[in-house]
This record gives C-alpha cells, sequence and structure tokens, in this order.
C-alpha cells in the first residue's frame, strides 16, 4: 500500500495530480487508515500509468473516464472500443488537415524566391499554386 507521496513518486506524478485525478472520479484510494489517510495499491498505480499515456495519445479526461468505465463495467467493452475508433478517425481527420497545412506552407517557403522577383507577398504565390494543385 501507498501514500499518496509514495504513489506520486511511484507513478511519477505529482500528489496534486493525484487529488486532481480523484476529484474527476477517475481514481480511488483503495482504503483509508484509522487516522484518515488515504492508502493506494498497484492498481492505482497501474491507472494512474493507463491515464498518463492516455492524455499522451490525444484523450482528453472526460473520454479517459468513459474508456475507464467501460473497462471497469462487464459487458461495456463496445463503448470503449467505439470511443477508440471515434478517436481514430478524429486523428485521421487531424492527419490529414495537418497534412495541407504543410503542403501549403511548403509552398509558401518554397514560393518566396518567385514571390520576391514578382513584387508580390510570398503568400500569394503559394496560394495561387494550392489552387491549381490536384
Amino acid at each position: 500500500m501507498y501514500t499518496i507521496g509514495r504513489l506520486a513518486h511511484r507513478a511519477q506524478v505529482t500528489a496534486d495530480s493525484i487529488r486532481f485525478y480523484e476529484r474527476q472520479g477517475l481514481l480511488a484510494a483503495a482504503t483509508k487508515t484509522a487516522s484518515g489517510y488515504k492508502l493506494y495499491d498497484d492498481r492505482s498505480v497501474r491507472r494512474l500509468a493507463f491515464i498518463k499515456h492516455a492524455q499522451q495519445c490525444g484523450f482528453n479526461l472526460t473520454e479517459i473516464g468513459e474508456l475507464l468505465l467501460a473497462s471497469d463495467t462487464r459487458g461495456e467493452h463496445q463503448a470503449g472500443l467505439d470511443l477508440a475508433a471515434r478517436k481514430l478517425a478524429d486523428i485521421r481527420k487531424l492527419r490529414d488537415a495537418l497534412g495541407r497545412m504543410e503542403r501549403t506552407l511548403t509552398l509558401l517557403v518554397d514560393a518566396r524566391s518567385d514571390a520576391e522577383e514578382r513584387g508580390v507577398l510570398p503568400v500569394i504565390v503559394a496560394f495561387e499554386a494550392a489552387s491549381v494543385e490536384p
């Protein structure tokens, strides 16, 4: 069993983060001592690792809560899979948008010399070029 400080150290988060996750309903102490100190177990360490990893993967705290609920509740695994599928679709849309942005900015940078020769802003040349690309 871990005190909040030992749990924070073990999970490489702050005690304030643990308290925040408790307030959000994402984490709960395993038990309390007679004097009221919260104690946590290895399940809490794994849960914190999951929360941090899910955040790095782009899930917000509400979505993380949904994933944890789906995991904790028998018969609700499909809800977790559905959420993961929606997140995957969002990531793919974002990837496509970032690709379009990258191509446009590349055109902008590449158009600089042409723009200087023509005496116009590079962004004008880049957007002209982008409008004729497939």
